[in-house]
């Protein structure tokens, strides 16, 4: 597989915002798609807010409240998977049974 083109590497950056080009040519040479690529970014952001704590407080001086960063993650992820399974979906050939004529 060949890198990344521009072009490629502007459209994950559209879904994952600033992100390393080399990090980005490797998951896609290992995973073969640009959703798959997406996809495993996002879970990798999600596991590494879920695995410091959540909320932290310096009393009387700043909250910092990581939650909604996780329920926004977790939408996006949905969003992908979701139109993942639609294109999934509308590939799978359909058979049409045409009615006999009258």
């Amino acid at each position: 597989m060949t890198a990344l083109t521009d072009a490629e590497y502007a459209y994950l950056c559209s879904e994952l915002g600033e992100a390393d080009r080399a990090d980005l040519d490797r998951r896609h040479q290992r995973l073969g798609s640009f959703q798959a690529v997406a996809l495993e970014v996002l879970q990798d952001r999600r596991a590494a807010l879920l695995s410091d704590p959540l909320t932290v407080t310096v009393q009387g001086v700043a909250t910092v409240n990581s939650a909604e960063n996780v329920r926004a993650l977790e939408r996006q992820i949905e969003g992908m998977t979701a139109s993942s399974m639609r294109e999934e979906e509308s590939s799978t050939p359909a058979f049409i049974i045409r009615r006999p004529s009258r």
